[in-house]
C-alpha cells in the first residue's frame, strides 16, 4: 500500500453515513414533483443530482433540471440528525495522519451541503472537491482529476476510496486504484474504513 501518495475519499456512504437522510430527501422530492419512488431508488446514490433529475425526467429543459435539483438539495441541507462517520472512519484518520498521506473528500454534493454533513460528522478533510468546481460530476473522471491536480499527486498513485458504481467509474476513469465498500467489485474490497486503516498501515513485503 506504500505506493499511494494520496487517498481520496467519497463522502456520503463512503466516510459519513448520511444514506437515510439522503433517501428521505429523495422521497420528499418525488413525492413533490410525482416521480415514482422505483424509478428514483437505483439512483439514489453516486451521482450529482441533475444527473439522477435527467434520468428520471428527460423532458426537463435545463433550467427545471435547476430548480429540482435545488430543491433536491435544500431538502437535505438541515436533515442532519443522523449524520455519522462511518465505522472505521476514525481509524482511517488516524492512520493518515500518521502516515502523514495527503487525503481529499471528492463528493457529489455542494459546499454548503457537504460542510453540513461533514461537520456532524466531526470530519475537517484538507481539501475538499465538490460538485461546483468541476464542469461533469461522477461517473466523469473529472472530480478525481480535479483532486489529484489539487493535491500535486499523479492520479496513478492516487487511491479512490467508494461505495456506488458511479463513484468506482470515476475514480478508474481518472487512472486511480479504487477500493470499494457494499461488496462492490474493485481493484480493492472493503469491509469498512477500518480495513483500509490496516491496509495503509501493514509492512510492506
Amino acid at each position: 500500500m506504500g505506493r499511494f501518495a494520496a487517498v481520496l475519499l467519497d463522502m456520503d456512504g463512503t466516510l459519513v453515513d448520511s444514506d437515510a437522510a439522503v433517501e428521505r430527501a429523495w422521497e420528499r422530492w418525488a413525492a413533490e414533483a410525482g416521480v415514482p419512488i422505483a424509478d428514483l431508488r437505483p439512483r439514489m446514490h453516486g451521482n450529482p443530482a441533475p444527473t439522477t433529475i435527467r434520468a428520471v425526467r428527460p423532458g426537463y429543459d435545463e433550467a427545471a433540471v435547476h430548480a429540482a435539483a435545488a430543491r433536491q438539495l435544500q431538502l437535505q441541507y438541515t436533515d442532519l440528525d443522523d449524520v455519522v462517520p462511518t465505522p472505521g472512519t476514525a481509524r482511517l484518520l488516524v492512520a493518515l495522519k500518521e502516515l502523514e498521506l495527503p487525503w481529499a473528500v471528492v463528493t457529489s454534493a455542494d459546499r454548503p451541503l457537504a460542510q453540513a454533513r461533514l461537520g456532524a460528522a466531526g470530519i475537517t478533510p484538507p481539501l475538499l472537491v465538490t460538485v461546483e468546481e468541476t464542469e461533469r460530476g461522477k461517473p466523469h473522471p473529472e472530480p478525481y482529476l480535479t483532486a489529484a491536480a489539487r493535491l500535486g499527486v499523479d492520479p496513478a498513485r492516487c487511491l479512490v476510496v467508494e461505495d456506488s458504481q458511479p463513484g468506482i467509474d470515476a475514480g478508474r476513469a481518472a487512472g486511480c486504484t479504487v477500493a470499494a465498500l457494499r461488496g462492490l467489485a474493485a481493484d480493492i474490497r472493503l469491509t469498512d474504513l477500518g480495513d483500509l486503516a490496516d491496509l495503509l498501515l501493514s509492512p510492506g513485503p
